[in-house]
Parts: structure tokens; C-alpha cells; sequence
């Protein structure tokens, strides 16, 4: 069976993965009604995984040294490669994962300023390097990801802990140098990988998004159907209907 497709969305706090990921999902739900897709999330989508997410972001873990939060970051991600992500993809299936190692190397290696070097040997040494398939970037202007942004992230997280108890603010309370430091990372590496990374950028309106999104995924679909196809005429498979 060829391997499914992985593709992952990044972006700063507030840049607006979580909604255009559920209109991505949606989009592939209608055009593969019998395929649906796997919706995960970094850090989270296991039982382990999210344990690990209640104390990396939790506002009360502030003194959580740089080097002890990329630890627990590749631990969460090690086990939702080993427990979901490899799983789906064996089984030929399109995983959406919101955040992977690029929110890592700009995060922790850009804004923490641990460098990309060690991000990159711990995905290498606890993933398996495993790389999406495609990666879309949300990026709007610094500014605007300095303000507006940020601020819709910030009343978020305090209206899920009014509502639920759930902490999940520590991030967002970074000054604007931390997170000038992750956005010129995110450009640095999706500089250094144009072929995997689909880069949006400007003030769009949520519609706009989904459109250049969706534009991005159609056509590596196509790519990688045909790349299937290819495979099952060589070992003489008949390919999967959809």
C-alpha cells in the first residue's frame, strides 16, 4: 500500500492555523468521503501527548529551562509519530497535524535561541526524520503578528481557562523579541525548503487562506496520486479507487 500523505500547518500564536485546518479537513472530508482524514495536533493528540501539552504550556511551569522544553517537546512528538502519525501513514491515510518540528526549530531554536542544530539532530535522532509531505505556513506580517494576532491568541487561551480551568496561556505571555526571533526563523526555513514548504504570507482574510490552501494541497495530491500510481503499475497492483 503506498504510504499516505502528511502535511502539517504553521504559524505564530494567532496566525489562524486551528480554524484552516478544520476548513481543510472539511474540504477533504467532501472530496474523500470514505477517506477521512487524521486531525492531530503538536503538542497533544495522545493521552501521553497531551499530558505533555497541560505542562509545556501551562502558565505555571515559567521556569522551565530552553533546553527542558525542547526535551519535551520531541517526547511528545516521538510518541505521536510511534502511536498515530506513522500508523496512519502506513495505512496509506492523509494526516493534518497542527504544528510538527518546524514550530520547534522556530520556537524553541529561533525564540529560545537554542539555534536550529539541536533541533534538527533530535528530529533526526527521535522522529526518524520523518517530514510532512507538505507544510503550510502561515506567516502575515511581523506587526500584525505582533498585535492583532497575538492578542486574539492571548483572549483565547483566557476564555478556554474561564470556561474549562485549562492553562494553556505561558507562550503568549513572551515579549515581542521572543516572538520576532520564532517569525524570522519560520522565513529562514521556508527559505531553506521551498520544495516542502507552501509559504503565505500578507494581511489575507480567512477566505483568502483557505483558497491559497487549498491550491497547495490539490496540487501535491495530484502529485502524490500519481506518484501511487506509478508504484502499483510497477508491482503490478490495480490502484484504489477516490
Amino acid at each position: 500500500m503506498p504510504r499516505g500523505l502528511f502535511i502539517t500547518l504553521e504559524g505564530l500564536d494567532g496566525s489562524g492555523k486551528t480554524t484552516q485546518i478544520k476548513r481543510l479537513a472539511g474540504w477533504l472530508k467532501k472530496r474523500f468521503p470514505a477517506e477521512e482524514p487524521i486531525l492531530t495536533r503538536q503538542p497533544g493528540g495522545t493521552p501521553t501527548g497531551d499530558r505533555i501539552r497541560a505542562l509545556v504550556l501551562d502558565s505555571r511551569s515559567a521556569g522551565l529551562s530552553p533546553l527542558a522544553e525542547l526535551a519535551l517537546m520531541f517526547a511528545d512528538r516521538a510518541q505521536a509519530i510511534a502511536e498515530l502519525i506513522q500508523p496512519a501513514l502506513d495505512q496509506g491515510k492523509i494526516v493534518l497535524c497542527d504544528r510538527f518540528t518546524d514550530s520547534t526549530e522556530a520556537y524553541q531554536g529561533g525564540g529560545r535561541q537554542l539555534g536550529s542544530a539541536p533541533v534538527l539532530e533530535l528530529h533526526r535522532l527521535l522522529c526518524a526524520n520523518l517530514q510532512p509531505d507538505l507544510t503550510l505556513l502561515l506567516l502575515p506580517p511581523l506587526e500584525a503578528s505582533l498585535g492583532r494576532n497575538l492578542a486574539r491568541a492571548r483572549s483565547r487561551n483566557e476564555r478556554a481557562a474561564e470556561q474549562n480551568g485549562a492553562d494553556e496561556g505561558r507562550f503568549e505571555q513572551e515579549q515581542d523579541a521572543f516572538y520576532r526571533r520564532a517569525w524570522e526563523k519560520y522565513r529562514e526555513i521556508a527559505l531553506r525548503e521551498p520544495d516542502r514548504i507552501t509559504l503565505i504570507e500578507g494581511d489575507l482574510t480567512i477566505d483568502q487562506v483557505h483558497e491559497k490552501i487549498i491550491e497547495a494541497v490539490a496540487s501535491r495530491l495530484l502529485a502524490h496520486n500519481q506518484t501511487a500510481s506509478s508504484l502499483d503499475d510497477r508491482t503490478g497492483n490495480v490502484p484504489a479507487s477516490g
